[in-house]
């Protein structure tokens, strides 16, 4: 930094202006794909003068491209990368893409789209209608009907801080936290690392002992990227609404123009693309592997439209039936009394047996001759008749 080059000593002293050094160097070093942005205050406080100085980087392909540049192949893998078309421009870069369906010895997970509550009355989590006192109580009866049916560990995940406080606040002035607290306990994440870190602990010790929990959480969270919830701490995700970002932050405004700008990628592409991206993040939570099973439930009548649904990853709209598109409560409860009745039943170990990652049409789109897939599947076939 500019201290260091001046050789200036006792650093600790001059830590505000190391700090002022280092961002300026910042500045100086970018001069395209990035923008400073002043922020008058803080999104969380708005009535706490807080000015923020913020160096953005609205490119994600800068971050990318010492990458592409050094290597010859480069393999991106993900279950959430959809739709795929969008990466490339993102990122910038010209890719040979192919998308596999998850393949699994049986049907372990279960998604359905809540569009309407226990009155018909329908779901819909958009700003206009947040603070809507029946949608609210729909929801809240949502939970409680699946809280009386799922067994151990609930997550249910929120758009955003701010509304989860007010649906909180009006299920406990409404006894919603009450009935749901006489089938699990309740954890409920918050914007401290510390108290959220022991309410994990707590919630996992619950489902541990067999009294069950559920746990309240953010899209965009801690929970929400970088927590497993698998086994019996997941053996149901509730997202309520679409996660979309917060449309007047300065950074994503400024990020949406850049976008259109130098990649031609609309606005509402964009913030569909992401919400939608973190809603598959959500609710895959609840499968980490082969022998988990859970229940995914989208409750938002707008996940039923297809420029939403479609946008979800295919392993996940693989599993979703006509019947699972446009679910009241009373429907999704019996739904999801039926899946976990039949993921009870033990699976032998006969039934898995040949189970395979890739697809005889997969194989063959990839150059190998029938011959070949026949002579390998007989031999397979004859493996597991003599184990």
């Amino acid at each position: 930094s500019l201290l260091h080059t001046l050789e200036v000593v006792d650093v600790d002293t001059y830590a505000p202006a190391s700090l002022v050094a280092d961002f300026c160097a910042l500045v100086s070093t970018y001069t395209q794909g990035f923008s400073i942005i002043i922020e008058p205050f803080d999104e969380r406080l708005p009535n706490v003068p807080d000015p923020i100085l913020h160096l953005a980087c609205l490119d994600a392909s800068l971050a990318i491209k010492p990458v592409f540049d050094h290597f010859q192949s480069v393999v991106i893998t993900s279950g959430t990368l959809s739709p795929i078309d969008l990466y490339p421009k993102l990122l910038n870069f010209v890719p040979v893409t192919k998308t596999f369906e998850m393949s699994l010895s049986r049907e372990c997970i279960c998604p359905m789209i809540v569009t309407r509550g226990s009155d018909q009355m329908p779901l819909n989590a958009n700003f206009q209608n947040r603070s809507d006192r029946s949608i609210i109580h729909n929801y809240g009866r949502l939970i409680v009907e699946l809280s009386s049916v799922v067994p151990d560990g609930m997550v249910v995940f929120f758009p955003s801080y701010r509304y989860m406080e007010e649906v909180v606040s009006s299920w406990a002035n409404g006894k919603v936290l009450e009935s749901i607290t006489t089938h699990k306990l309740l954890f409920i994440e918050t914007q401290d690392v510390v108290e959220t870190t022991l309410a994990l602990d707590n919630f996992k010790r619950a489902c541990d002992c067999g009294r069950g929990a559920i746990f309240f959480s953010v899209a965009r969270g801690k929970v929400a990227e970088g927590i497993d919830f698998d086994k019996h701490y997941g053996r149901a995700v509730v997202i309520i609404g679409i996660p979309f970002q917060y449309t007047l932050s300065k950074i994503l405004r400024a990020r949406l123009e850049y976008m259109k700008e130098k990649y031609q990628i609309e606005e509402s592409d964009f913030l569909t693309f992401d919400a939608m991206r973190q809603a598959s993040q959500c609710v895959g939570r609840v499968i980490r592997s082969k022998t988990d099973y859970g229940l995914m439930v989208l409750a938002d009548q707008r996940y039923a439209r297809t420029d939403k649904r479609s946008k979800l990853p295919s392993w996940i709209r693989q599993y979703i039936p006509d019947k699972h598109l446009n679910l009241s409560t009373d429907m999704c409860v019996t739904a999801a009394r039926d899946f976990l009745a039949k993921m009870s039943c033990p699976l032998s170990l006969k039934s898995q047996v040949g189970t395979v990652l890739l697809s005889v049409e997969h194989i063959q789109g990839d150059g190998v001759t029938r011959a070949t897939i026949q002579d390998k599947s007989q031999t397979g076939a004859a493996g597991e008749g003599g184990g």
